[in-house]
């Protein structure tokens, strides 16, 4: 130390995010924190061997469907969803199909998902395990 401050800089000052990020990393994770916008937004991702990914779209009423969601709870997270431009929307008639508009972030979202359910498993498992040797 020098002076009372740190002879380096800290990680943190060498990895400052702009301002405008650091809100869309936030709305992003707050959107994210309700679990019937991550269950659409899992849903969303495509099948395995799908061609691409922009051509794979559900109704509006087939995730509400498929999550037993009301319909109208599903569009007001599909509104959220849309604001952050993590999905759009294309209308045919009279029914809107929802596809994913940024797949890389969605699929990093989703690995992070698997990667905490990995870890936690493993934990409870471990926890498990050491409570059947305390017996």
């Amino acid at each position: 130390m020098k002076n009372g401050k740190h002879a380096f800089p800290t990680r943190i000052d060498q990895h400052r995010r702009p301002p405008q990020v650091i809100r869309y990393i936030n709305r992003f994770l707050d959107a994210t924190c309700d679990s019937s916008r991550r269950s659409i937004l899992e849903l969303l991702i495509p099948p395995d061997g799908q061609d691409s990914p922009d051509a794979y779209e559900l109704r509006a009423g087939e995730i509400a469907a498929r999550l037993g969601l009301a319909p109208s709870t599903t569009s007001e997270h599909l509104r959220q969803l849309l604001n952050l431009h993590l999905v759009s929307a294309r209308k045919e008639g009279t029914m809107v199909f929802y596809r994913l508009r940024n797949h890389h972030l969605v699929l990093a979202f989703h690995e992070l998902l698997e990667a905490l359910e990995t870890h936690y498993h493993s934990h409870d498992s471990l926890h498990e395990q050491n409570e059947v040797d305390e017996e």
